[in-house]
């Protein structure tokens, strides 16, 4: 069976995107599908909050390559600074001074390729950890997560992925917003679900990731959380665009009580599990479609 990868994504966070992404996984954990959820949002992972039956099989550490200049070597000719795209390393002519700004550093290895003085060499930093979670059935939760103090996530997002490939069905809990975190969870994905709300807010946001998804060629629905409670103008607009609105969710007491206690919808409803298998035959449907064009 190929791999297929569905992304489920928001513009902006508070959307209830963790709450689609962890009731998407848990209505179909007994269809017999071989699938993972992957929690790209590194900086604050919570589907292990809702998805607790899970046990830990293994942590991975995620690190990096720190360049580590030896001052003795160094002619302080600039090159390494040159180079560097990140800004990340300090450097002065007069008085000679240079340094390594470790929190800024991307891990490329430009600077050592710069170094004609053999005056660069390199040392692991640890960005973070890969945690993964095994269901009785065979499926994962594979929750990437951040070290405190360290300012990006990509590298982290690119491994948490990569763990998943063994699996046919992927679910991608991503970042919120735009950014690159956003753009790196999103940019192998098959087919992305996007999270909006009815207010000006949710509504400017959908178009960003509409826009971004369209120059990188990649098909998506959406979903309206909260849909009774603003306007029509993001349905307005998806009808406008042609973009498949795939579900509405309505603003429930039930459904908040049981978010707020970390509980799953999907487990206390056999209404909203068959919304949310029936949204999975949706999302399969318009994909579908979209190949065939």
């Amino acid at each position: 069976m190929t791999r297929t990868t569905i992304a489920i994504a928001s513009g902006k966070g508070g959307t209830g995107k963790t709450f689609i992404s962890t009731n998407l996984f848990n209505s179909l954990q007994n269809s017999g599908l071989n699938m993972a959820l992957v929690d790209c949002d590194a900086e604050a992972p919570n589907d292990r909050e809702f998805l607790r039956e899970g046990v830990l099989q293994s942590t991975q550490a995620v690190t990096q390559k720190i360049p580590v200049i030896d001052k003795s070597k160094c002619t302080y000719c600039g090159k390494c600074d040159e180079y560097c795209n990140f800004n990340a390393i300090f450097f002065l002519e007069e008085p000679q001074t240079i340094e390594v700004l470790e929190e800024l550093c991307h891990g490329c290895g430009a600077c050592s390729v710069a170094c004609e003085y053999g005056a660069i060499t390199e040392k692991d930093d640890l960005l973070g950890k890969i945690n993964r979670y095994k269901f009785p059935n065979g499926n994962e939760l594979i929750e990437g997560k951040m070290e405190v103090g360290v300012h990006v996530s990509i590298q982290i997002i690119k491994e948490s992925i990569k763990a998943a490939e063994n699996f046919d069905l992927v679910l991608l809990d991503s970042p919120p917003g735009t950014g690159c975190p956003f753009i790196q969870t999103v940019y192998k994905a098959d087919y992305v679900v996007l999270v909006t709300e009815p207010t000006p807010f949710g509504l400017s946001d959908l178009k960003q990731s509409v826009e971004i998804l369209r120059e990188m060629d990649i098909p998506c629905g959406v979903i309206i959380n909260r849909a009774d409670l603003g306007t029509d103008e993001a349905l307005n607009y998806l009808k406008q665009e042609n973009i498949p609105l795939l579900m509405s969710v309505p603003f429930d007491r039930e459904i908040a009580v049981a978010y707020s206690k970390g509980e799953m919808i999907t487990n206390l409803s056999s209404e909203w599990r068959e919304k949310f298998s029936q949204l999975y035959r949706c999302i399969k449907e318009d994909f579908q479609k979209v190949k065939t064009k």
